[in-house]
């Protein structure tokens, strides 16, 4: 054994056996214990006195939006210099909210499925031109091929990625009418997303393909079925193998509808008081919170169902800015396709571009906010939320300006890099006698 090989065993060692994750999992719901896929930052490492300035900031916030717990990332020049989890992952139990707390992302998944949409046209897999639906096109199997409205034949890749496929929300979103789609398609709930997509192409376009754009959840559901078919493997399992896993990412995941499916650290969601119950998304006829079991998650797919941590989800994010201070994992010229304002097609899986260098990524549902901010002078942050504002996607606005207020707080920046802190772990490796 080489003298570095040897060297990394023992640090894997000593940092396994003086784990104490603070999050503790219910009673029986998985053998041993449990660590974060990687053996991740606490709340300690950005605790210095350079950032006391910073939690007023960050509390007020909180307290005027009954937000219960946060986690903040910043980058600077490449480098993550702050994670750190704020109030509480879970407020019955207890548990504080650190930087290996899992969140929904709701929207910002789409970032994630631009990104392999993208890695597959690197490949030579896929063009952005390519057709989706139609005997020719991707999604050839015989459930697509015949829409009520021929238009859909004309609908490319690069339609879904840019929200010009042809439809809008005119009569609401096809993502969240699981008991419309079922009772006219004549099957059980829940109803996945090809059945979705069914339902859809059994519709009229609200605009031909490429001649507008309107927001759609189901556009990008839909790349995560081309990216299925061209990639060979399921969604979740590419964009691992393809993204996550060369980044050193392990602790973006999936997410489930009910509670008692929680991925391992992952938060505890809140909603503001008297917010209306929601019916079953499993037809089971009971009226739930819309957080967990009113709205379908896990059918979301590619538009909206990744669990990430603040520091893997930096990690993601510094792979595809752009700046020279990393490796990007695309290439400059699809970094420059997703986000060039002038091209006519971004931005792609952005949110927003702007002709300064800004690039934003948002999302929000019932339960959860979070948002990605890069900037053009080489500072980057993250904002994930466990609770919900009474004004929706609105709540982004009142973080853009915590996280302008929290920037300007710190005067003395640190050289350090708190990415050099994290050691990849097993998934499941188990802590037996550890406490």
């Amino acid at each position: 054994m080489t003298i570095s090989k040897k060297f990394f065993l023992i640090v894997f060692l000593l940092v396994v056996a003086h784990y104490n994750p603070i999050a503790v999992e219910s009673p029986g719901s998985r053998p041993g214990k449990l660590a974060p896929a990687s053996v991740r930052l606490t709340n300690s490492y950005s605790s210095s006195s350079e950032f006391d300035d910073c939690l007023p900031v960050v509390n007020s916030f909180m307290k005027k939006w009954n937000v219960q717990g946060a986690a903040v990332a910043i980058a600077r020049q490449g480098k993550l210099v702050y994670a750190r989890g704020f109030g509480y992952a879970d407020t019955a139990a207890g548990i504080e909210t650190q930087p290996y707390s899992k969140f929904r992302v709701a929207s910002i998944s789409k970032l994630v499925t631009a990104v392999a949409v993208m890695k597959l046209m690197e490949e030579g897999k896929l063009s952005l031109d390519d057709k989706v639906f139609g005997p020719d096109g991707i999604l050839n199997d015989s459930c697509y091929c015949y829409p009520r409205d021929k238009r859909v034949f004309n609908i490319s890749v690069a339609h879904l990625l840019s929200h010009e496929g042809g439809w809008s929300q005119r009569y609401g979103d096809q993502m969240f009418m699981p008991h419309v789609i079922a009772r006219e398609m004549k099957c059980s709930l829940p109803v996945d997303t090809r059945t979705i997509v069914r339902f859809a192409l059994s519709k009229r376009l609200h605009f031909t393909p490429g001649t507008g754009r309107s927001y759609s959840n189901l556009g990008y559901s839909i790349l995560g079925l081309v990216i299925e078919k061209i990639s060979g493997m399921p969604y979740e399992d590419y964009c691992t193998t393809a993204i996550f896993e060369p980044l050193g990412i392990y602790d973006i995941v999936p997410g489930k509808n009910l509670p008692e499916e929680k991925a391992p650290f992952e938060v505890t969601y809140y909603e503001p008081a008297g917010m209306p119950l929601r019916p079953s998304v499993y037809g089971t006829g009971e009226l739930v919170p819309v957080r967990y079991g009113g709205n379908d998650v896990e059918a979301l797919g590619a538009a909206g169902y990744w669990l990430a941590t603040a520091p893997d989800l930096m990690k993601l994010v510094l792979a595809v800015d752009g700046f020279d201070y990393n490796d990007d994992i695309l290439t400059e010229s699809s970094i420059e396709l997703m986000t060039d304002v002038n091209n006519n097609i971004s931005p792609l899986g952005w949110k927003t571009t702007l002709e300064n260098g800004t690039w934003i990524r948002t999302g929000s549902f019932a339960g959860t906010a979070a948002m990605i901010k890069r900037q053009p002078d080489g500072l980057t942050w993250i904002v994930l939320l466990n609770s919900s504002a009474w004004n929706g996607p609105g709540i982004h606005t009142y973080i853009n300006r915590m996280m302008a207020s929290m920037v300007s707080q710190i005067s003395d920046w640190p050289e350090y890099n708190l990415f050099d802190n994290t050691l990849p772990v097993p998934i499941r490796f188990e802590l037996t006698g550890i406490y």
